[in-house]
C-alpha cells in the first residue's frame, strides 16, 4: 500500500504522523517527550500526566513488536476493510506501547511477537469522509 501513496489524500489527522522524506524510507509517528521525567507519549498531550511540564513534539522510528491484538469482523467504521485488526505494539526504542491498526493485507496472519514496521496507506475514510492515508504496522518478513 504504501508503494502507491498519493499527496492527493488528505492525512487521516494531522499531527500523529508524517510521510517519509527524501532523505527517510519510512513514515514516523509524531509523539511527545517530557524532559523533566524522560517518559514518551503517543500521541502527544500538552502536558505530561506524571510533572504536568509541556511535552516536546518528536518523531518516533517506525519499528516494534505485536504485543497483542483482536481481528473485528463487525461492519467497520470510517471505511476500513473487513475484518480489520488493531492491536497493541511495543515501539523498539521506546518504553512505550501504543494501541494501532494492523495491516488489512496480514489480518489472518498476525501473530504476537512479530517484528513490525509503521506504513501509512490509503485505509479508509477520515471523519469528513475523505478517502485518507492512514498509519498501520504491518509484519516484517522473516529472512
Amino acid at each position: 500500500m504504501q508503494e502507491s501513496l498519493s499527496l492527493n489524500f488528505p492525512l487521516m489527522s494531522p499531527g500523529i504522523f508524517s510521510l517519509p522524506t527524501e532523505n527517510e524510507t519510512s513514515p514516523k509517528l509524531l509523539g511527545g517527550y517530557c524532559h523533566e521525567c524522560r517518559q514518551y507519549f503517543f500521541p502527544k498531550p500538552k502536558f505530561c500526566r506524571e510533572c504536568l511540564s509541556e511535552v516536546a513534539q518528536v518523531s518516533l522510528d517506525s519499528g516494534g513488536t505485536l504485543h497483542s491484538f483482536t481481528v473485528v469482523r463487525t461492519k467497520a467504521p470510517f471505511g476500513l476493510p473487513e475484518p480489520y485488526a488493531v492491536g497493541y505494539v511495543d515501539l523498539d526504542d521506546y518504553d512505550l506501547r501504543i494501541f494501532a491498526l494492523l495491516d488489512p493485507l496480514q489480518v489472518e496472519g498476525l501473530a504476537i511477537g512479530r517484528s513490525l514496521k509503521l506504513m501509512v496507506g490509503q485505509i479508509g475514510q477520515n471523519i469528513d469522509g475523505q478517502d485518507c492515508l492512514r498509519p498501520y504496522f504491518t509484519m516484517q518478513e522473516v529472512i
